[in-house]
């Protein structure tokens, strides 16, 4: 395939199916999060996910060194925990805001990258950082000092990604991705299952981000859950697809795109318009992270 089609960059293009993919997915699960707890939304993105990469190993098998397993276990916790901050989210904040939280991942993947890679981070980068962080305040709009837990969440989703991107970096070149992949959403699957259990005996307002009754869906449901997991996994692909065929900087600055289509579908399934304090924040954190993204180019 050429890399452009007319005038349209196809890594650029690619990332733009995925970005829509992923507004639909999330959509998905805000609408059947009014209907069962969060972690059980994650418990059937996971699982779904679970199947559609098991199902390609049968058909390929992997051939990897391995020898890093603690870290690939890191990778899937940290992920988990990360995936479970931003359905949380989805369930109780407007879509583009809790899509704009996780799309702070760049930000913080450069400081990590930074502090733990040596990394090293331009004038540029440090003013985009600077500027996301402001964007960031201004979505979150704190009273004082005093954070809401959606805003924590929010703040834990994006660090979280950032914190699983960054150990990919490294286990990448021990393992085959679909095992890194593999165990994130297989260990998506078990812990839930084990919250869910605990859910039935225990509840403690706290730990309501992670603990839940199961509730068998019905009906409809349970073509949400479907089509939950296949824009997921159209999303994945186009991702994977964007990033071999142009520069990560490209394609990561196109990445941003999720927050429009977020926010379009949000408001046609009853999330209010962000007001000015709250776009300018969104429109600063996209700006920052374009930026941030243009330096790896």
């Amino acid at each position: 395939m050429k890399k452009f089609i007319g005038s349209i960059n196809i890594g650029v293009l690619f990332m733009i199916i995925s970005s829509f993919s992923f507004a639909i997915d999330g959509a998905f699960a805000k609408v059947l999060s009014t209907h069962m707890d969060s972690i059980e939304v994650v418990f059937f993105r996971n699982g779904i996910g679970t199947l559609l990469v098991a199902s390609t190993i049968l058909r390929v098998p992997i051939r990897q060194v391995g020898g890093k397993p603690w870290l690939l276990l890191f990778r899937a916790f940290i992920g988990f925990m990360a995936m479970l901050a931003f359905f949380y989210n989805i369930a109780h904040i407007p879509l583009a805001d809790a899509m704009t939280f996780s799309r702070t991942a760049p930000i913080f993947t450069a400081i990590l990258a930074f502090v733990f890679l040596s990394e090293k981070i331009g004038v540029k980068g440090w003013i985009a950082i600077f500027i996301g962080f402001i964007g960031i305040v201004f979505i979150m709009k704190p009273n004082g000092l005093a954070l809401d837990k959606t805003d924590i969440f929010g703040l834990f989703s994006g660090l979280g990604a950032a914190l699983a991107y960054t150990s990919v970096r490294e286990l990448k070149k021990f393992y085959d991705t679909r095992t890194i992949v593999l165990a994130f959403v297989s260990l998506g699957t078990i812990v839930p299952i084990i919250l869910m259990v605990m859910g039935e005996f225990y509840h403690v307002e706290m730990f309501d981000f992670m603990m839940g009754k199961f509730v068998m869906p019905h009906g409809i449901e349970w073509v949400y859950i479907a089509f939950m997991g296949i824009f997921g996994a159209i999303g994945q692909v186009y991702m994977t697809k964007s990033f071999g065929a142009e520069r990560a900087g490209i394609v990561g600055a196109a990445g941003y795109s999720i927050i429009f289509f977020a926010l379009i579908i949000g408001v046609i399934l009853g999330d209010p318009l962000p007001d000015f304090i709250g776009l300018l924040g969104i429109l600063l954190v996209v700006i920052s992270g374009i930026i941030v993204a243009k330096e790896k180019v």
